[in-house]
């Protein structure tokens, strides 16, 4: 496959992917938001999600302050952001035009339709009731294209470039969402009465992830039965274990000569995963654990640039 193509298909679903994580990261704190205690935990998680996204400089060129609307504006709609939802539907869509002939016809009419319709909603904006709204919305339209994507792709060098993206991108948000929660993950944070089980029973139904709790821990919500079941779940499908798992095989199925090393690593990556208990990651620390873990999937990142897409200068 040329290197063009793979660039256009893995990042089509990387800003898809990127898309739903930052959607569920806002309904998280939308929800929040309607909790009647909620003011100063709401403040200090929109600090830190900012700060685990790296985007508190670009926000605060546009804003004095972390009001929630503003933050929630700045994360969805604000066609000035680079980084917000609108705009990556919009890079998603543009990636896929330009590979129009590798995909199936659903998957472009999927692709396309939801960026028109992002765009009306874009210029007419969202209250703040309709953020929720949108939200779910864009959390609907990913999950219509994975399941285009998965129901209609023959099951060559597209789909699996596709795949990468996806995975690349769940495991990398999947770990920055947890990330934004750093101060309760702590040790001594869950003792010493800092937490709050109703930020994270949000944070599980903004993940899809509030039943499979419920099934796999007879106790409470506690931050850190979360983030093993977020870590190490190999049957959760947002886990990072999932993920690691689903882009190594995926890995293997476009490898080429250049690429040796970059299945490996992540080959290693995924197989520490899957034998760290939970304990291991309470003792190096959880917070340690995710930058260390967000270090090597920017490493895989650039290590899949390197040996299948485009160079940095073309792209």
């Amino acid at each position: 496959m040329l290197s063009r193509t793979a660039d256009h298909l893995y990042w089509m679903s990387r800003y898809i992917e990127r898309a739903e994580n930052l959607a569920r990261l806002v309904d998280a704190h939308y929800r929040m938001s309607l909790l009647p205690h909620a003011p100063a935990i709401l403040a200090r998680s929109l600090r830190s999600t900012l700060a685990a996204l790296q985007l508190e400089a670009a926000f605060g060129e546009r804003h004095d302050k972390a009001e929630p609307r503003a933050v929630f504006e700045f994360l969805t709609l604000d066609s000035k952001h680079a980084g917000s939802i609108l705009n990556c539907l919009r890079a998603a869509r543009e990636n896929a035009r330009a590979v129009r002939g590798t995909l199936t016809s659903e998957l472009w009419e999927t692709l396309n339709s939801t960026w028109l319709e992002a765009r009306v909603i874009g210029l007419h904006g969202a209250g703040e009731a309709d953020i929720g709204r949108f939200v779910e919305w864009v959390k609907e339209r990913s999950h219509l294209t994975r399941g285009v994507t998965i129901g209609t792709m023959l099951r060559d060098e597209a789909f699996h470039f596709s795949r990468i993206g996806t995975f690349l991108e769940r495991a990398d948000g999947g770990a920055r969402i947890l990330a934004a929660h750093r101060e309760d993950l702590e040790p001594g944070a869950e003792a010493g009465g800092t937490t709050d089980p109703f930020e994270w029973s949000v944070l599980l139904r903004a993940l899809s992830a509030f039943e499979v709790y419920r099934r796999r821990y007879r106790e409470g919500i506690t931050p850190l039965k979360v983030a093993e079941l977020l870590i190490l779940c190999a049957d959760m499908p947002r886990s990072l274990l999932r993920c690691c798992r689903e882009l190594h095989q995926n890995l293997r199925a476009v490898a080429n000569e250049q690429s040796a090393e970059t299945e490996r690593r992540a080959g290693e990556i995924q197989a520490t995963l899957h034998f760290t208990r939970m304990e291991d990651l309470i003792e190096r620390g959880v917070t340690r654990f995710l930058e260390q873990f967000l270090a090597k999937m920017r490493d895989i990142g650039e290590r899949i640039a390197s040996d299948f897409l485009l160079p940095p200068t073309e792209a």
